[in-house]
């Protein structure tokens, strides 16, 4: 298929279209479009996000990690980054680097302290 089809449009176009075909489990032509729009404006976070997402569904497990990376290194709070990095790397067999990245998204979200507190 012809990739203009995948830079046609706005950016805020091409990211309607992008989820559109991500919620449609349609995973790789999500990336392709994606990949456009965080070449366009690497510093958002929204669009590496749902690409690191895609890139997981798809089993393109290094790219998930990636931009996973990369979205920390801009926003180390991301919780779901976080989350999805540890999930990446133990889909990768990579348990023991999963481990903190799983650690620190349970503190972020509050489940370390409430596993406390029920205990």
């Amino acid at each position: 298929m012809n990739d203009t089809y995948y830079e046609f449009g706005t950016a805020a176009e091409r990211w309607d279209r992008a989820q559109l075909f991500f919620e449609a489990k349609e995973y790789v032509t999500a990336v392709r479009i994606l990949g456009g729009l965080v070449d366009e404006a690497p510093e958002q976070i929204a669009p590496r996000l749902l690409l690191a997402r895609a890139y997981y569904h798809s089993a393109q497990l290094r790219r998930a990690e990636a931009e996973l990376r990369a979205v920390l290194e801009l926003s180390p709070v991301e919780h779901y980054a976080r989350l999805m990095l540890g999930r990446t790397l133990e889909r990768q067999g990579r348990a023991d680097d999963a481990a903190p990245h799983l650690r620190l998204a349970a503190a972020m979200s509050g489940e370390l302290v409430q596993e406390a507190v029920d205990r």
